[in-house]
């Protein structure tokens, strides 16, 4: 592999180097996108209403649906995106130090992600986020000299736009994702695919040519998820909210930020419970406030509940800090690349016809139950690989690829 000479002194950081509180969060973070992706893996989110109606769990499963809503729904992806943005502070700051250019490194890191994620969506899941993620973080450079305070407008704004932008639709009638939505339509009918077989296709599957087939049209309904749901404004925002915590080095002064994290798990908690309440209802009832309604419920629910539960957790481990329970979610976090891809190969492997082709067959309740078993064989998994190896398998090669030379997997002597 050619070597850049300008990062030849440089490299990832080491493990002493780390703040277990990042990782540890980042765990967390995954754990709850797990119990999120589930219920697509196993296909139980394309069934019809009927179809859910005549499991054996339907009453139990309607409630867990809307515990998700409350609990789950968008608050992992919130916690997920401020830690990329902290993890981008970290780069810079460390590239600063060493007196050398970050953002060529950052560029080349998310050019890396983006070529990760577009395998990710194309081959294993329609899903994906890690593309978003990076085309979004190529843009993460332009704000690197704006004051602490404009980080904190800017942040709000992209926070907030969704919701204008969603009463600017309902006005006009004007669908961004239309054009999207015809190119889905065609490759469906292309392939057969239709509304009566779209929740049993990836089961009934029975090579990884008709997989394929699913995951080619999975990419533009993903598409049009992300335009509907003005998923990048979202991120963005989020982004640059976690760029000013990473910033400030707000992980490494939790003490000093106590009473600050008090009052966001406090107010943000107890704000976004309330709101999630009437964000499951709407979301379990079809919008009936229609779609800006809906998109004002996630903004003030979603993301103060979210911020709510990384600022608990903080408090939790200034307690605690001496748990095991804290390692062991580090372990994870620290392969967080490695175990988000590896769940969507664990969703192939249970629910899909190439594998044990139990899709579309259970209740949510199991299938959470089994997203949990997942995640808790990854815990294990990634506590035993890096007793051994410095970096999860995905993180190395993203690594290497990214600093441009052969770095060690395992451990020096």
């Amino acid at each position: 592999m050619t070597k850049y000479n300008h990062t030849d002194h440089i490299g990832p950081v080491r493990s002493r180097e780390r703040y277990i509180i990042l990782d540890a969060l980042r765990g967390l973070a995954l754990f709850g996108i797990c119990l999120a992706n589930f219920p697509e893996f196993s296909l139980y989110s394309f069934l019809h209403s009927e179809a859910m109606a005549e499991m054996p769990t339907a009453a139990i499963d309607r409630i867990v649906r809307y515990l998700q809503y409350i609990f789950i729904d968008g608050k992992f992806y919130t916690l997920f995106s401020l830690l990329f943005g902290i993890g981008f502070s970290i780069i810079i700051s460390n590239a600063v130090r060493k007196q050398v250019n970050g953002f060529s490194i950052f560029y080349r890191r998310m050019i890396m992600l983006l070529l990760i994620g577009f395998v990710h969506l194309m081959f294993i899941w329609s899903g994906d986020i890690l593309m978003l993620y990076a085309l979004i973080g190529l843009l993460l450079p332009l704000f690197r000299n704006v004051s602490n305070r404009g980080l904190l407008m800017a942040s709000a704004i992209f926070l907030l736009l969704p919701v204008g932008i969603d009463v600017f639709i309902m006005a006009t009638g004007i669908t961004p994702s239309a054009a999207v939505v015809r190119v889905q339509q065609h490759y469906c009918a292309r392939y057969g695919i239709t509304d009566e077989n779209f929740a049993y296709w990836l089961r009934d599957a029975g090579n990884y040519t008709d997989v394929f087939k699913f995951l080619i049209q999975g990419a533009f309904v993903r598409m049009q998820e992300f335009i509907d749901g003005n998923r990048a404004f979202k991120v963005m925002g989020l982004f640059l909210l976690g760029f000013y915590i990473g910033r400030n080095r707000f992980y490494a002064r939790l003490e000093e930020k106590k009473g600050l994290l008090k009052l966001v798990a406090v107010w943000g908690g107890g704000i976004g419970l309330l709101t999630s309440l009437l964000y499951a209802w709407s979301a379990m009832n079809g919008h009936p406030w229609g779609l800006a309604g809906h998109t004002f419920l996630y903004t003030i629910s979603v993301f103060p509940l979210g911020m709510a539960y990384a600022a608990g957790f903080c408090l939790l481990y200034l307690r605690k800090r001496e748990r095991r329970i804290f390692r062991w979610l580090a372990a994870p976090g620290r392969m967080a690349l490695t175990n988000y891809i590896g769940q969507s190969v664990w969703g192939m492997l249970i629910f899909y016809g190439i594998g044990f082709r139990m899709g579309a067959d259970m209740g949510l309740i199991y299938v959470l139950l089994i997203a949990t078993g997942v995640y808790l064989a990854e815990v294990v998994s990634s506590h035993v690989w890096l007793h051994y190896f410095q970096y999860g398998p995905l993180e190395w090669i993203w690594r290497m690829l990214t600093y441009g030379k052969w770095l060690p997997l395992t451990h020096h002597p």
